[in-house]
């Protein structure tokens, strides 16, 4: 009978334990590197989250913390290597009135001139995460997918100059998220690649580290449960 209940009680910790990990509102803060390159653009950052997410997508994690470098050697921009620095705040904006899809977190940050004609004037972001990619997030754009969304992650590079990078999701057959990046100050647009950025993800290795510790604790918890009923 004691033993009986000490499987059903391993089996029960383990249970909750892999739903702790794959669970939305999971306590532990994760950080994953996003690595991408593309014409005349590349960085490396670490981006971390934790267990808030969009008021409207449970499956879209809340960014709380970035850091890294970025390049982008077009226009005389001559940024090489520079650290990422703060994320620019989601500021909630409200979405046009027939994009029924945009996340609770959308958010518009205004750049005077340059930006192409169909962007309004503004870069778009809401500093999201999609573990699993991104679904369909606006009314009137169906392509989807990647480890950010369309609207994308902002932040600050120094000299009043802010970087967007987007997923414009799955656009052709090799099921390969494609990105876009831009570089902006409230003033002027100075770099604008619309497409044709790769990108990598992979988890920072301390996040995968939390995981087995968990594991660690709750088999050796079982060992001393199993010593003592002998």
């Amino acid at each position: 009978m004691t033993r009986t209940r000490s499987r059903l009680l391993t089996t029960a910790a383990v249970t909750m334990l892999a739903v702790g990990i794959a669970a939305p509102g999971s306590a532990q803060a994760q950080s994953y590197n996003f690595y991408f390159s593309g014409s005349g653009v590349s960085g490396t950052l670490m981006l971390t989250y934790g267990a808030a997410t969009d008021a409207k997508y449970p499956n879209a994690f809340e960014v709380t913390g970035i850091s890294g470098t970025f390049t982008d050697t077009n226009n005389g921009l001559n940024l090489n290597n520079v650290s990422a620095g703060s994320l620019v705040p989601i500021n909630q904006a409200t979405p046009e009135p027939t994009n029924l899809l945009a996340p609770n977190d959308f958010s518009r940050f205004a750049v005077a001139s340059g930006l192409p004609a169909q962007i309004h004037g503004f870069a778009t972001y809401d500093n999201l995460v999609w573990r699993g990619g991104s679904p369909p997030t606006a009314s009137d754009y169906t392509l989807h997918g990647g480890f950010l969304d369309i609207y994308g992650l902002l932040f600050n590079v120094g000299n009043g100059q802010v970087v967007n990078i987007w997923s414009n999701g799955v656009v052709d057959a090799s099921g390969v998220p494609d990105y876009g990046v831009s570089v902006s100050t409230a003033d002027n647009s100075l770099d604008y690649v619309a497409g044709g950025v790769t990108a990598t993800t992979t988890p920072e290795p301390a996040s995968l580290l939390l995981v087995g510790t968990g594991l660690v604790g709750v088999f050796a918890g079982r060992r001393r449960h199993r010593n003592n009923a002998r």
